[in-house]
């Protein structure tokens, strides 16, 4: 039977409990086999994240130890380049049998900007795009991207078929957390205790993360 893996990618610097909500509902909606956190080590698209690859590895890893649907994919980590989301599609596809489902989870704004990726116009090739949309986005997708709708997107993802080729979407009401809002708290000195896991915040003071001289 083909599996249905997610792909959730990010920075996650650091890892936080919107992050982890938005990726089991997504679990849970589509039911999804697994869905896999991928850490980027050098992404292209915003400035290189102050604590280290691996530090951000080990929190995500903490973050997920205790729910089996979810786990981490490092493969971008060991990726002597930057972190290309068709790169890391095109190597997870030669893993997997040809008529598993590769769904690739984008919030609204990263998909807007996709024109500006890498080989963006590949990604259909090795997986769906799910699109995670918010009731309060209020940004228009630019013309490239409202053609490829136009011939790819499908209103229900649940009737998503095949291995990949299309675009659906997710409503989701997210939470209001980022992680430069829980960088900033931690930089003062102020508690983030239930806006991350425990075992990532445990890791955060033991390694003196984020605190203002960083």
């Amino acid at each position: 039977m083909a599996r249905r893996i997610g792909l959730l990618g990010g920075t996650f610097n650091p890892v936080h409990i919107a992050h982890l909500r938005a990726a089991l509902e997504v679990v849970d909606f589509m039911g999804l086999d697994e869905l896999r956190l991928v850490p980027s080590a050098r992404p292209p698209h915003r400035e290189a994240p102050q604590v280290s690859a691996e530090q951000r590895l080990a929190m995500v890893e903490l973050a997920v130890a205790d729910e089996p649907r979810l786990c981490v994919d490092d493969r971008e980590l060991r990726r002597d380049k930057p972190s290309y989301s068709i790169d890391t599609l095109e190597s997870l596809r030669g893993e997997l049998a040809a008529d598993d489902q590769l769904f690739l989870i984008l919030g609204w704004d990263a998909f807007c900007g996709l024109p500006g990726w890498h080989r963006w116009q590949d990604l259909l090739l090795h997986a769906h795009i799910l699109v995670l949309q918010r009731p309060d986005a209020d940004s228009d997708a630019p013309q490239a991207l409202r053609d490829l709708l136009a011939a790819r997107s499908v209103s229900d993802p649940l009737t998503l078929k095949g291995p990949g080729g299309q675009i659906s979407f997710i409503w989701q009401a997210p939470l209001a957390v980022s992680a430069t809002q829980i960088r900033t708290l931690l930089g003062r000195g102020t508690s983030v205790r239930f806006l991350v896991p425990d075992a990532v915040l445990a890791y955060i003071h033991a390694h003196g993360l984020y605190r203002a001289s960083n």
